[in-house]
């Protein structure tokens, strides 16, 4: 019998967060849900108090066993990479609540991980997640990166355990 893993991914911003939840029992993930957390317009205090509780509201309805999210990537602007790694802290935090484990990938690890090519296009992100998930619409962008976080981590779980269980047999662990 399979264990069923359940993955929340967060593609966090301080204007819009996308998340993705995602079962996966051994290797086949079965969407579970999706979407954008908008963050109000006004001071930036309140938008990542918006991302935090909302974040935190995601957890604590759908108690994922993992979370993955996306780590700060060097934006051309300096201002723009300490907003995202605000917003990225904001999610965080409200994780911290609930009996989780965080797991962060670069942005190229995760296209890698799902479009085959770490300078994949947001719409290819999205198109191969309607692919892999057989999902009737696309998400909005930010949801569908978040649910190439979680199949990303999925496939490095999974990538490993198979190298982990590959050492055993060969005598290296």
């Amino acid at each position: 019998m399979t264990n069923t893993v359940r993955i929340l991914g967060i593609d966090p911003g301080s204007r819009m967060t996308g998340f993705g939840v995602l079962d996966f029992s051994g290797d086949r993930p079965s969407y579970i849900a999706s979407g954008t957390i908008r963050s109000p317009d006004g001071s930036f205090p309140d938008r990542l108090r918006k991302i935090f509780e909302s974040v935190a509201d995601v957890v604590g309805e759908y108690r994922p066993d993992i979370v993955s999210i996306e780590s700060v990537f060097m934006a051309r602007n300096a201002s723009s990479a300490l907003k995202l790694g605000h917003a990225r802290s904001a999610a965080l935090c409200a994780t911290f609540g609930f009996e989780v484990e965080v797991f962060e990938y670069s942005p190229r690890e995760i296209k890698l991980a799902v479009v085959g090519t770490g300078a994949a296009t947001k719409e290819q992100v999205q198109h191969m997640i309607v692919s892999l998930l057989k999902l009737d619409g696309a998400p909005a962008p930010d949801a569908a990166d978040a649910l190439a976080a979680a199949v990303c981590h999925a496939h490095r779980q999974r990538v490993q355990n198979e190298i982990g269980d590959a050492g055993v047999v060969a005598g290296l662990r």
